[in-house]
């Protein structure tokens, strides 16, 4: 049985397959209308999360320690010894009455720190107290908040590090909204002097530290709960604890 094609001027019989898909993916179609804006919506989310990961580094590689500073009281939160030592020159030159090292470890004594950063006794004894109930940033930030309510201080500087310090703030805030939190970073290089994204160390902590950035305050924005970031929920030890040697 012979078949021949169907002449140009012919018309093809109506095939509702064919029908169909030229209907779903014509440019008018519902189906190409929600493609393009799901794509559209996709890279302007992506365009948003790059622009503010840049300016969050930028910001970060800016900071910089205020000059002659006072306050209150000071807090550092722990994470390197650096930090500490950078808390007690600050107490030794008089920007603060009283340090608060929140989340330390509970093997480490007093005698350890004030041995580690070579602080007077008397100073040590005096004006330095050890919180050893936060586990995170959100336990620091519990842990400093109880104990700046319990001394009733008004401004406080905070010792961290430069790109620890935008969290930092965000929880401290967020916990205490009274009082003045000062920023005093630690910064280990000048990274406004160098390509900080041609190393690939730098830009992986920049990474990660602007990821929980964003997912803290994600959080706040859709009203989640709070965890305390404490390993109790009672009163921190730090809370009116006097560091004895």
């Amino acid at each position: 049985m012979s078949t021949t094609r169907p002449s140009k001027g012919e018309r093809l019989p109506d095939n509702p397959r064919r029908r169909v898909a030229t209907q779903l993916f014509s440019r008018s179609s519902r189906l190409r209308r929600v493609a393009r804006w799901i794509i559209t919506g996709s890279l302007m989310v992506i365009a948003t999360i790059l622009g503010g990961f840049l300016w969050f580094a930028d910001s970060v590689a800016s900071l910089q320690p205020p000059e002659g500073v006072k306050a209150d009281a000071i807090v550092v939160l722990t994470g390197g010894y650096q930090r500490i030592d950078q808390a007690m020159g600050l107490l030794r030159d008089g920007a603060g009455k009283r340090l608060l090292i929140s989340g330390a470890h509970p093997s480490t004594s007093p005698a350890q720190i004030q041995k580690m950063t070579q602080t007077p006794p008397d100073l040590f004894s005096c004006c330095v107290d050890i919180g050893y109930d936060a586990i995170d940033t959100i336990g620091n930030a519990n842990e400093i908040s109880r104990w700046i309510n319990d001394n009733g201080f008004a401004t406080v500087l905070v010792v961290t590090q430069n790109y620890h310090m935008p969290r930092s703030l965000h929880e401290l805030r967020r916990a205490d909204p009274v009082t003045d939190f000062i920023p005093y970073p630690v910064v280990n290089s000048d990274l406004t002097r160098k390509a900080w994204f041609a190393e690939p160390d730098v830009v992986r902590t920049m990474m990660q530290e602007y990821v929980k950035v964003l997912a803290a305050n994600v959080r706040d924005w859709v009203g989640l709960g709070h965890r305390t970031g404490l390993r109790t929920g009672e009163k921190s030890e730090a809370s009116g604890f006097k560091a004895t040697l």
